[in-house]
């Protein structure tokens, strides 16, 4: 999961704990804590943990295990996308996309200076991958300014001497700015940007559903212009991790994938 901390710097433990909320009786006692530290300290519930249980299993690396693949049909369907991939971190989700789109080292993903896979994701993509990343400030929105993506698209021109601009990645919700929702409109804009470079969309959706809520939007809908996304289930208060969501399976052929973090 990812947690929604400051960028730029880490609270403290005095700061974690007045996160905790106590709520009382009325004979003032405590009966019970809501731990606010982040979204991602969701505990299973005691049916969640006889379903794991009682799941029909295989041998998922074989394709054989029958609640992963109804599971990554069911994400697939949700976002309106061709497959999905279950996979164990929205980190490992986020990476697996920006290397089947990125699939040349010396290629370069445009995305926020305070987003999470800039920020919090080890720089993975430059290390495993050789993916230069070209940061646009986030806006106090969580946007980056169309006109400056468009321009740090990198010209073909330059291919002797720059990296060549393969993706952009958004983020919705906008963990850093304070879960901020990205809306249909400003999605579909940079997602007509990235079609006529000739680029592709990464959606970081590990709060996707947050975003549908607020909006009132449907999740399909709100990632219509990506050729990816990931998605986070144990931020709804399930032990699942995330899940890469796309078009097709890019793994195995050209097109796309979407992974998935329980």
């Amino acid at each position: 999961g990812k947690p929604q901390h400051s960028a730029r710097r880490r609270p403290s433990p005095i700061h974690l704990a007045v996160r905790y909320i106590r709520i009382l009786s009325a004979e003032g006692m405590a009966t019970k804590v809501v731990d606010l530290r982040s979204d991602t300290v969701t505990k299973p519930s005691e049916a969640m943990r006889a379903a794991m249980a009682a799941a029909d299993v295989d041998d998922d690396v074989l394709g054989a295990d029958p609640t992963a693949c109804r599971f990554e049909a069911e994400m697939a369907r949700i976002m309106g996308k061709e497959a999905a991939l279950f996979v164990p971190s929205g980190t490992m989700a986020n990476l697996i996309s920006v290397l089947a789109h990125c699939d040349a080292r010396g290629s370069e993903v445009i995305l926020g200076d305070d987003s999470h896979v800039h920020v919090y994701e080890h720089g993975g993509i430059s290390t495993l991958g050789g993916v230069h990343p070209r940061t646009v400030p986030n806006n106090p929105d969580g946007t980056m300014d169309v006109d400056r993506i468009v321009a740090a698209i990198r010209s073909t021109d330059g291919a002797l001497y720059y990296p060549t601009t393969r993706l952009i990645c958004l983020e919705n919700t906008h963990g850093n700015s304070g879960g901020k929702c990205l809306t249909v409109e400003y999605t579909d804009k940079v997602g007509e940007v990235a079609k006529a470079h000739g680029l592709k969309l990464h959606i970081d959706g590990a709060r996707i559903f947050n975003a549908s809520v607020a909006l009132g939007v449907p999740v399909d809908r709100l990632v219509r212009a990506a050729d990816s996304v990931s998605v986070c289930i144990n931020l709804l208060g399930t032990t699942l991790k995330c899940y890469q969501i796309a078009y097709a399976t890019h793994i195995r052929t050209e097109n796309g994938l979407i992974p998935v973090d329980i």
